[in-house]
Parts: structure tokens; C-alpha cells; sequence
């Protein structure tokens, strides 16, 4: 999945941390209530201006993440 267009870093919004189509909702809150075990259906009726695309958008972001770490020290 392309990420780019759902995952934005803007410096005066949340710190420049990676967010969610310029909303105050970051990759690290989704990803964090997933491993927590939310389901998707779950985190949606939380944040209803997410859209599923969203998380599966934060899903390719972190895995993107992990094959750069991957590839610089592996």
C-alpha cells in the first residue's frame, strides 16, 4: 500500500511526528492501540474521522520503517 498521501509530518503539529492525513492522530497512537489488541472496528468507533485505509496505511508505514532500519544495519 502507498502510505504517502494518508501519512504527513508537519513540524508545529505534534511535535513533527508522523500523523494521520494531517489530523492530531499519529502513526505511534494506532499502532499503539493495536498492539494492545484494538481491533480495527474498535479504533474506528474511537476516532471516527479515521478511515480503514488509514490503518492499514499505518501498517505499510511502520513496515516501510522497519526495511530502512533493516537495509542501514542489517
Amino acid at each position: 500500500m502507498d502510505y504517502h498521501g494518508r501519512i504527513t509530518s508537519e513540524p508545529g503539529k505534534r511535535g513533527g511526528k508522523p500523523c494521520i492525513r494531517g489530523l492530531r492522530i499519529t502513526v505511534y497512537d494506532v499502532l499503539e492501540m493495536l498492539a494492545a489488541g484494538q481491533s480495527n472496528e474498535a479504533i474506528l468507533a474511537d476516532f471516527p474521522e479515521l478511515e480503514a485505509a488509514d490503518i492499514r496505511a499505518c501498517l505499510a508505514f511502520a513496515a516501510d520503517r522497519e526495511r530502512q532500519l533493516l537495509s542501514v544495519h542489517g
